[in-house]
């Protein structure tokens, strides 16, 4: 098994994990190569950062409106940082870094997410899981990668990032 991914900006990165941890990689265009530039990555236990698309909370399970309204307002210590870019490789390479949770869960509209199982939700549950994080269909602990496809384009609910993060949402769910 192998993943991999890559984010193309000002900078070009990658990560790329071939079922011994994840390895990160920047582009050096001096040379036209991309260098190990993160060995062994590992996403931490715990983040600051929640990242999902907000302008759906409306449509959410009332259990992730708590959880979301939690996120803001704790009841001690500070707010964790909301941050969404839109693009779930972005997202995701965010977390892996810094930690924190992405999720895209079903909603009341589109009750599987709006994620693609096969070229998705798959290739970055993976590489989180090799980094050391958790991803989660939200449905009990299932995990992503354990979900079965019935059709190429099947759609999963997802919910990935630091171990302890997707514990506490999960646990928001199992109420």
């Amino acid at each position: 098994q192998a993943g991999g991914k890559a984010v193309v900006s000002t900078q070009s990165t990658g990560v790329l994990s071939t079922g011994q941890g994840v390895n990160g990689f920047t582009l050096d265009p001096s040379i036209g190569e991309f260098i190990l530039t993160a060995p062994n990555l590992k996403i931490p236990n715990k983040g600051k950062i929640y990242s999902t698309n907000e302008g759906n909370a409306q449509y959410l399970d009332s259990k992730l409106q708590k959880y979301l309204h939690d996120c803001k307002f704790p009841a001690t210590g500070k707010p964790k940082a909301a941050r969404y870019v839109g693009s779930m490789v972005a997202d995701v390479h965010r977390t892996i870094c810094y930690g924190g949770v992405f999720m895209y869960p079903g909603n009341s509209s589109a009750p599987n997410g709006k994620l693609r199982l096969l070229y998705e939700c798959n290739p970055m549950a993976y590489i989180v899981e090799q980094a050391g994080g958790k991803a989660v269909t939200g449905r009990g602990d299932e995990r992503v990668l354990d979900v079965v496809p019935k059709k190429l384009h099947d759609r999963c609910p997802i919910f990935l990032g630091s171990s302890d993060d997707v514990d506490v949402i999960l646990s928001y769910l199992n109420e």
